[in-house]
This record gives structure tokens, C-alpha cells and sequence, in this order.
């Protein structure tokens, strides 16, 4: 099992400031951004965003630090956003389109649907990238053929004045929880939407998110991509982690309380 950091690593930290610093950056994220909307690129970046106002220049301002020789394209969708969203990604000058239909499965189709990339990967617009992620996760598919779906795993970004450590907890029981049940449970349900990386027309093929009452649609396609194509590639690389908000967690009632409900799974 391999161990997420517990610090968080340098090349994160540099991104680790709040919606203002961002903002007032914003001509210096566009510059940089210029060299992500390539004619022909060998990879897509699709962002969904909804009410994204707070994190979207942060989750551009890292995918602007990737280290690569492929040509990526980012690609923003705004999924009916009703505060500043829009108005931030025009800003900056990133690709974007507008899905009206509500729903993160339709954002991430009409993303599917416009990307001009052969690969398409997947992020999330409330996480902060790794300078090397786009390289360790789009590789595999554009040298093995027999690979249909890549995905790496995340860890979460504390605010800056607190500590990785309960995070750090919380994650380390988790991967004790999945390594326990990995045997009984399909693989694809591990792939999730901030880290994820497949070929564009093999998703196509598949029908994109579309999927079943109770599915998730990430985890949905990768399997729809397994099943018909080849085999899933798990990429565990501490430089590869997607570092991600803590909003979620936030929402179901704190750290707390979903440490203490991952403990009970693992004494049931």
C-alpha cells in the first residue's frame, strides 16, 4: 500500500493562496495559459465548474505549471453557473464552453463532445494539480494500447493555516478500508472524476457518463471502458496525487465525523 504525504509538497504550497491573490494575478494566469488551447492537442483537460468562484483560477493557475511535451488543451465547462464563474474563466482566456443542463454527468459530455484532444483527462475544478500529473496519467494511453483508462488517486488540501496530519489519518484509514474490501469490489469504482484519463473516441463509443440510476458516472465509464476495450492502469505516484478541497467533507458534517464513520466500517 502506498502511503499519501503527509506534508504537502512544495510545488503545491506555491498554489495554496486564497480567491483575491488569484485574481490579482489574473493577466499573469492568462499569459500562461496561452499554450493550452493548441490546434490539434494531443490531450484534453476538461473542468466542469458550477459556482466555482472561489477555487477556478487556483485549479488553472496549477494545470498552468504542467511539465510536458505533449500539447493539452484545458477545456472549461460551465455548467450554469449563477455567481462570478463566467466572468472569471473569460478573464483569463481559457477554452470554455456553456452546458445549460444541469448536472455534472451532462458537463462532463458536453466536455467529451467538444474536446478536440485524442486523450481526454479529467479534473475537477476545486482541486490543485501536479506539475507532473498530466505527463504520469496521459502517457499510458498513448503508449499502450492495451491500457483503456488511466486513474490516480487525491489527497486533501488543508486551508494554509492548518495541518496535513488528520487528513493525513483520515486517507491512511481509508486505503486500509479499500485494501480490505479490493478483492470483492470492481476496480472501476476507484476512478473518480478529478483524476481520470481515457481516449476520446473509445469514450464516445461507450456512450461518454451516461449511466444506470445509482451508478457514479466516473466510476460507471471506466468500467464501460474496461469491459469493452482492455484493462484499467492505476498510476499511485505521490507526484501524480491530485490535491483537492476539503469541501466535501466539510458538507457531511466535518472531519470528524467521517473519520469516526470510516473507523466503524472497519470494526463491522
Amino acid at each position: 500500500m502506498s502511503f499519501r504525504p503527509l506534508n504537502v509538497p512544495a510545488y503545491i504550497k506555491d498554489q495554496q493562496h486564497d480567491a483575491e491573490w488569484f485574481l490579482k494575478r489574473a493577466n499573469d494566469i492568462r499569459e500562461n495559459l496561452k499554450r493550452f488551447s493548441p490546434v490539434n492537442p494531443d490531450i484534453t483537460i476538461i473542468i466542469p465548474a458550477f459556482n466555482e468562484e472561489d477555487s477556478i483560477l487556483r485549479t488553472l493557475s496549477s494545470l498552468t505549471k504542467t511539465i510536458t511535451n505533449l500539447s493539452v488543451e484545458i477545456l472549461v465547462v460551465n455548467n450554469n453557473s449563477t455567481d462570478k464563474t463566467q466572468e472569471l474563466i473569460e478573464l483569463v482566456g481559457v477554452t470554455h464552453i456553456i452546458e445549460y443542463k444541469q448536472g455534472v454527468k451532462n458537463a462532463r459530455n458536453a466536455g467529451l463532445q467538444a474536446a478536440r484532444g485524442t486523450i481526454i483527462m479529467n479534473a475537477d475544478a476545486d482541486s490543485v494539480y501536479s506539475p507532473y500529473w498530466v505527463n504520469m496519467l496521459g502517457r499510458p494511453l498513448l503508449e499502450d494500447p492495451e491500457v483503456a483508462c488511466v486513474y490516480g488517486r487525491f489527497a486533501f488540501l488543508p486551508d494554509s493555516s492548518a495541518g496535513r496530519l488528520p487528513y493525513f489519518l483520515y486517507e491512511t484509514v481509508g486505503d486500509v478500508f479499500k485494501g480490505i474490501i479490493q478483492r470483492n469490489m470492481e476496480e472501476a469504482m476507484y476512478a473518480y472524476g478529478c483524476s481520470t484519463a481515457y481516449r476520446k473516441l473509445q469514450g464516445l463509443e461507450v456512450g461518454g457518463y451516461e449511466h444506470p440510476p445509482g451508478a457514479n458516472e466516473d466510476g460507471y465509464l471506466a468500467l464501460k471502458l474496461k469491459t469493452k476495450f482492455g484493462r484499467l492502469e492505476r498510476i499511485s505516484s505521490i507526484r501524480s496525487l491530485v490535491w483537492t478541497s476539503d469541501r466535501r467533507l466539510m458538507e457531511q458534517g466535518g472531519l470528524i465525523k467521517a473519520f469516526v464513520a470510516r473507523l466503524s466500517s472497519l470494526s463491522k
